[in-house]
Formats: structure tokens, sequence, C-alpha cells
């Protein structure tokens, strides 16, 4: 089969390309702006790319288009598609039924902590020679890439010996954004897992959803297809996932982060005791700093043990994950001078980020260079918390195109925060500003201009 796929270059159609590649499919795709490091990744596969989205692309003729949830009505190759009646699809249902069907998928939902929980997840399973297929929101640093189909060397010989078999596991980042412009669900339903991890709940993507109670609709469709010989596991701390589950549960349900199910405690030099309920199941000796990343072992480690890996074979997997590039990332040391880059886009993913960094230096000072570029954040959503959520800071850095609005948001941190417009400005006063010890944490859903760099040049 032929796909083309719009919207290629985001982590999430990346990723379904190089599985449809990797499954045998002929694969070719079409972005806005075709650049690294997703451009080379997919050259690197075979798949070729094209840049923009020229009607013409309908010559290519594949079986079927796949579209990405970035494509828009009027958009050029869209419109041609559908003047033309051509075959077009959603990549989450592309995926449903090319990929997932009959396989036991474990879905990871939730405001936070998607990304690091699928790959901690699938890191266990791995470990312990499942081999499981993944599509992940970011690229582990166990894997160094982002999706793969899950295959197992075949073990038989002769006539087969050169043939591969699928694992039947798949690990998928369960999103609750919307599916495509065609489609309003959110892209979970499609998925129908046997394993579901519900994390947390908070009001997000304010683009598309009215308040919270649309969300905990979506989130409740996502509960209703996870079938009764499967496993919930749900935060227990979280009220707005009570709520979701007081609506309808019929699947059997865990809880962490609770006395009464998973819970961890905190012993010395970071290492977490892992008790179920009363009982203690083992310790786990890792360097993840914060308390939403013990969090994220406990629901990895639940829902590994639901296929049956053993939790003491789940905590040796977890002492040598590597986390997840742009997840606390330490980008560099320059004159006693250390950038992170983290992927925290909103006030909770802030706080939280600040909260363990701050628990790791103790009293040194944190720099916080913040890019708020969410559609959430730019709708000013968030307005009221994001000064809060960088208390921890030392000194904040805002960099935005509306400034006027940040420094508004930013007001009650006083001088203590500063706003910028100007790439090359801010990174200028950030070098001015620093000294040797200090920790600049930054923070940013996009690339931010390759500000990382810029600094460890500047400082």
């Amino acid at each position: 089969m032929h796909i083309h796929i719009l919207g290629i270059c985001g982590t999430f159609m990346g990723g379904i390309a190089a599985i449809a590649r990797e499954s045998g499919h002929k694969v070719t795709g079409c972005d806005q702006d075709v650049y690294p490091p997703m451009s080379t990744q997919l050259e690197s596969q075979g798949i070729k790319l094209i840049s923009g989205y020229a009607p013409e692309q309908t010559r290519l003729q594949p079986d079927i288009f796949v579209i990405g949830n970035v494509i828009t009505r009027g958009n050029p190759l869209m419109e041609e598609i559908l003047n033309q009646n051509l075959p077009y699809i959603s990549g989450p249902q592309w995926l449903s039924e090319n990929i997932l069907r009959n396989r036991w998928v474990l879905a990871v939902s939730g405001t936070h902590g998607k990304t690091t929980t699928s790959s901690m997840l699938t890191w266990i399973l791995d470990y312990a020679d499942l081999n499981p297929g993944f599509l992940i929101g970011g690229i582990p640093e166990n894997f160094g890439i982002s999706a793969r189909i899950g295959n197992i060397p075949s073990l038989a010989g002769g006539i087969n010996s050169d043939r591969n078999e699928i694992s039947p596991f798949f690990v998928i980042e369960a999103d609750e954004y919307d599916t495509a412009f065609f489609d309003k669900r959110s892209k979970f339903v499609h998925y129908r897992p046997k394993t579901a991890i519900l994390n947390n709940l908070e009001f997000d993507h304010a683009d598309i959803f009215a308040d919270l109670s649309a969300i905990e609709r979506q989130f409740h469709h996502f509960v209703r297809i996870i079938p009764n010989n499967g496993l919930i596991i749900s935060n227990g701390k979280d009220e707005n996932l009570k709520h979701v589950l007081k609506q309808g549960c019929w699947t059997p349900m865990e809880e962490f982060g609770v006395d009464t199910g998973w819970h961890s405690e905190l012993q010395t030099n970071n290492d977490m005791a892992i008790y179920f309920n009363k009982e203690y199941q083992g310790c786990l000796h890792w360097d993840l700093l914060g308390e939403h990343n013990r969090m994220n072992a406990l629901a990895a480690l639940i829902a590994a043990r639901h296929v049956g890996i053993p939790v003491k074979t789940g905590i040796e997997a977890l002492v040598q994950f590597k986390n997840v590039k742009r997840r606390m990332e330490k980008r560099g040391t320059v004159n006693g001078i250390t950038v992170y880059d983290d992927f925290a886009h909103h006030p909770t993913a802030i706080q939280t980020t600040l909260g363990g960094l701050r628990t790791h230096v103790g009293e040194e000072r944190i720099i916080a260079v913040l890019e708020p570029r969410s559609n959430t954040m730019k709708m000013g959503v968030w307005k009221n918390n994001l000064a809060q959520s960088l208390l921890e800071a030392d000194q904040v850095f805002c960099f935005t195109r509306d400034a006027q609005w940040a420094q508004a948001a930013l007001d009650t941190l006083g001088t203590k925060a500063c706003c910028y417009d100007d790439l090359s400005q801010l990174v200028k006063s950030i070098a001015t500003f620093t000294q040797s010890g200090d920790h600049i944490l930054i923070m940013s859903n996009g690339g931010f201009g390759g500000i990382h760099e810029k600094i460890l040049s500047a400082v």
C-alpha cells in the first residue's frame, strides 16, 4: 500500500510514517516546514518528503491520504483531495486499523507525564524481552527513536528463518487532543487499549475544549472502550479522574499514589521504596527528579505487571532508564553554569519541574527561561497561574512576541521576572546575569530558536 501523509513532520505523524515504512508500506509525505531532525530521520528510512501542500501532490496517486490534525480546511492539498473525492483517513484511525488491531495495546493518557510514562513502560517491556512496538511523543534515550512496529526475531529455521514475528504488545502515548478536522473525537478513542493508564487530568487545549467538563467527557469515552478483562491504572490523588470514573467504569482498576493502592516513599539519595497497600515491593535506585517521576514510575510498573512482568524486574529495568529527550535533559555545562532543556509548557508541569530541580540543587540559583507558546497559554487561560508556577526560580526570563501580556501575567514576581520579544537580546541578558554555579532551566514545547546552544556559547 502507498500512503501519503499530510503533516508528516510532527512527532506523532512522523512516528506513523516510520511504523508504516517498517511494516512494508510505501510512504511519502509533506509538511509546511520540512527540516531536521524529523526530516533527516524520515529520509534515512527511505521516505520521500515534499515541502508544502501543493495540490499537484494528488498526482502521486497513493492508495490513501493520511491526514494529520495540523491540517485544516483551506489547505490547498486537502481541498484538492476533497474535490476529487480521493480516499483519506486520520492518523489515529489508520494506526488503529493497520497496526493496533489484534495487539495488546497499553495506552498512557493524562494531561502530564504521558511521554515519560510511556517511555518507562516501553523500556520495562523491552528489558523483559517482549520487544514491544511503540509510538511516543518524544524520543526515549534508551531507544533513540520515537516509534517502531515491534519485531521479534524469528527462532524458526528453514524457510521462515529470515522472517520476523510481530510482538503482541504495543505501547502508545494516548493524547486527548482531537483526531482531525473531520473527526473531533480525542485521538485516544481509536486505540482500544487493554491496559490504560490515567495519569492525571487538568484543563488544557483551550483551543478545542470549552471547559474541564468537555475534557472529562472525552476521558470517559476512553474509559468506556476498555474491556472488562483489561485494567485501568488511575492516579488515586486526582479528583478530576475520580469524577470521570464515577460516570461509569466497567473495567478492574488499580490506583497509585494512595496508601490503599500503589504508593512510594522517598528514601535517602532519591531512592524510592515501593509498596502495594502495606506490602513492600522493592526499592528503586535512580537519578530522576521529582514526585511526578515517582508517580510515573508507579504507573509504568503496574502496567508492566498487568502483562506478566514482576515488579522486581520492572524495578531492575527502571534503574537503567535514561529518561526522554527534552525532559530535564542536561544540554551542557560551561564555566560552572549548567543548562537544562524541558518540554514544560503548562503551569503544573512548570511548577513540578522547577520543584524537582530545586530539590536537586538546594540553595544554588535557578534561572528559568520560559517560552509560553502553547495555544492554551497564548489564549491567556493560565495567565493567573503562571507567576505562581515560577516561584521556585530565582530569576525568570520570558520570551514572547506579546511581551506586554507576559509582563502582566508575571507582574506579581516584580523585578524577579523580565520579558523579551527579541531572542538575541534575551540571550545577551541571560549571559550577563548568570554566574558560576547557576542552573538555567529552559522550558518550551517548541525549538525556541536554538536558544540552548546560543546560551552555552554566550555564558
